[in-house]
């Protein structure tokens, strides 16, 4: 069986009925494609590399038997760098081929330390030969080239074929380093190629040389000690290493220069000021995004709440079905319920623009630093920092990303706190509640909703520390900081689409299901005499089951069935909080004082009646639950996949436990105060 059979067969190859070098539509390439590895240390370039490889023909997906999700997609090198000679291929040298690149999880060596670790392994050098990848694309920083080649020393001890490409060259050249790549690959016994993943330079140049490299035999292992010492190995790779970093490498004489990056990290990676950078430069994302986006959410509501209901209700009306149920579906259904979502996307925008700033410049990799002393605090190394912080976006990804983390222990604890990191969904809700409640100070009162969730997450990790997981060693952080860089607007925009296309992507599903079944809820009448679709809200099955539940959130200031049946609506997915809200004021009985749209007036009266006077406490208390209690049941199943039932079931009642005291106590001791 070939590497390709093996890939296809493992459903990384999409099977394709075209010749391997025909291109066109579908996920796979050729039938006959090579399968080309992405191999590489975490800040290397790896992932900006694989994308612009790929560009949209990406699909995502677990590796059979594994947990370990894997990106795989279509690399298309265009005529002119790489000149076909595939067999059984009629169409001429010179046209485009096509290869499979899969973009394997980051690691250092081949050495695993984690799950993820553990699949690059087993998939560059585990199993028979014909059952590996053809090449493996070995991303490599130039400016610590020394600790990038011990992955490349291994590859070599294994005669597989392997091209370098050498990433932040612009960086090594700033420190003083130059670097031959001719002189390098004849070191290392491989291809090197210079290249700049983020302006997509070079691009081409790699693709003629992992064709060319495809072309030619499988090289031969690098001479080895006859022994099984692996100190005595380490030592022989390290002398190889060094040896070929002197060959193909020169410095300035005056030595490796500091750059702006080691002197700015003298400031922001500094115990006390870096962790003072970190809170501020957040507030400044949340002020930002709150400030910038309002005046286009206005816009956006006003012009769901107007032409396009009035446009609806007219030709509903036309088609003779006005006044029916229908109308009740498509108006106050799904025009109030998606339109409101929709109303947040110019802030979801700005916020992954933002997050995608942060992250091309290199600053996101200093706040692990930057916490890690807070992280060792809960029994966590510095490494867990990445998954939580990948769960301020999203939370199902971030709980797959604790596998980065080698102790079992250590991913079950991390898979338990992820949920109580506030993901974009939330941010929604916090955003419309604190301009209901807080006006100008909204940015201020967002962020304040982080900070707390920064210290839950502690607070909690404290308590599972000292009971469950007494006396967990934690191994030091090791992690290799990319120098800054000033953005691309290539990549902060291709970055921002991506995350915003899965957004809504995912969000669409839910929200048009749940704005269904929540219409059919609130239609359904439970006591007789009334007509489906023309029953008030508080006398339908969705009313009376939200007014049963009430009660247990009096004591946090908002036992009202309609502030308490959006929580149960958001264990669906926190997005659909606001459309069920918008929902049930749209088919409700308007106060005389609100205006069509008005949503905020609306939710206001609510938490000033249940509250007693006291809205602002009452507000601050829901949106802590919010922030605490469980985040969706897409969290929940892979919650469930990492880290199995039990403890996604114990993780459920922690979660709801903390929601509800903290709620409890914020409105009790906030009511005292306001």
């Amino acid at each position: 069986m070939t590497a390709t059979e093996q890939a296809r067969g493992r459903g990384i190859l999409a099977p394709s009925a075209k010749a391997c070098c025909q291109t066109g539509g579908g996920e796979g390439a050729g039938a006959n494609a090579p399968v080309v590895a992405l191999a590489g240390a975490p800040n290397t370039g790896k992932s900006t590399l694989f994308n612009g490889l790929t560009g949209a023909r990406v699909t995502m997906g677990n590796w059979p038997g594994t947990t370990v999700e894997v990106s795989r997609g279509v690399w298309r090198a265009t005529k002119d760098s790489a000149p076909c000679s595939c067999e059984d291929c009629d169409c001429g040298s010179g046209g485009p081929i096509e290869m499979t690149l899969i973009d394997l999880p980051g690691a250092y060596s081949l050495d695993p330390h984690s799950p993820d670790e553990e699949l690059t392994r087993d998939l560059l050098v585990g199993g028979p030969e014909d059952e590996r990848p053809d090449l493996a694309v070995v991303a490599c920083d130039a400016s610590r080239l020394a600790n990038s080649l011990y992955l490349v020393a291994q590859l070599r001890e294994r005669g597989i074929r392997a091209v370098v490409a050498l990433t932040m060259l612009d960086v090594a050249t700033k420190r003083g380093v130059q670097i031959s790549a001719a002189r390098l690959a004849h070191a290392l016994g491989c291809p090197v190629v210079g290249i700049d993943p983020r302006r997509r330079t070079g691009l081409d140049r790699l693709a003629k040389t992992v064709r060319a490299t495809l072309l030619q035999p499988v090289p031969a292992p690098r001479p080895t000690p006859a022994t099984s010492d692996s100190l005595e190995l380490d030592d022989d790779r390290f002398t190889w290493i060094a040896a070929a970093v002197e060959a193909g490498t020169s410095t300035a004489a005056e030595g490796q220069r500091a750059t702006l990056s080691d002197r700015v990290d003298r400031w922001v990676t500094a115990p006390v000021i870096g962790p003072l950078f970190f809170l501020a430069v957040m507030w400044g994302v949340f002020e930002i995004t709150t400030a910038v986006a309002a005046p286009f959410q206005d816009l956006l509501d006003g012009l769901f709440s107007g032409p396009v209901t009035d446009g609806a209700t007219w030709l509903i009306g036309a088609l003779g079905l006005g006044d029916t149920w229908v109308q009740g579906l498509v108006v106050d259904g799904l025009i109030a319920g998606v339109g409101m979502l929709l109303t947040f996307v110019p802030l979801m925008t700005l916020m992954f623009i933002l997050l995608a700033l942060l992250e091309d410049s290199g600053y996101l990799a200093r706040a692990a630093v930057v916490t890690d002393r807070l992280m060792r605090s809960i029994g966590l190394p510095g490494r867990a920092f990445l998954p939580l912080i990948v769960g301020y976006g999203c939370n199902v990804p971030a709980i797959s990303g604790t596998r980065i983390l080698p102790n079992a222990q250590h991913r079950i604890l991390t898979a338990l706190l992820v949920p109580f990191t506030s993901c974009t969904a939330r941010l929604t809700v916090f955003v419309m509640m604190g301009a209901v409640f807080f006006g100008p100070y909204a940015g201020t009162a967002v962020f304040g909703m982080y900070v707390t969730s920064i210290v839950i997450i502690v607070l909690v990790g404290l308590l599972l520390r000292g009971t469950l997981w007494r006396g967990e060693p934690i191994e030091p952080l090791v992690i290799d900081l990319p120098a800054y860089q000033v953005p691309t607007l290539r990549l902060t925009a291709s970055v921002t689409w991506v995350r915003l296309k899965g957004f809504l992507q995912t969000a669409s599903g839910i929200i048009v299901a749940t704005v269904a079944a929540v219409w059919l809820l609130q239609s359904i009448p439970v006591h007789g005499g009334e007509q489906f679709g023309e029953v008030p809200v508080q006398d339908s099955v969705y009313g009376v089951a939200a007014q049963a539940i009430a009660p247990v959130f009096a004591p946090a200031g908002f036992g009202s069935w309609e502030s308490t049946s959006t929580l149960v609506v958001g264990f669906v997915a926190k997005e659909a909080v606001i459309s069920s809200w918008a929902q049930t004021y749209a088919v409700a009985e308007p106060d005389e004082s609100d205006q069509p749209g008005d949503l905020g007036a609306a939710v206001m009266r609510t938490f000033t009646e249940s509250s007693g006077g006291h809205p602002v406490p009452a507000a601050l208390a829901f949106m802590v639950f919010l922030m605490a209690y469980t985040p969706c049941v897409a969290t929940l199943a892979a919650q469930w996949r990492e880290i199995g039932p039990k403890w996604t079931v114990f993780g459920i009642g922690l979660q709801l436990v903390t929601a509800w005291v903290l709620a409890v106590a914020v409105f009790q001791v906030g009511r005292l105060l306001w």
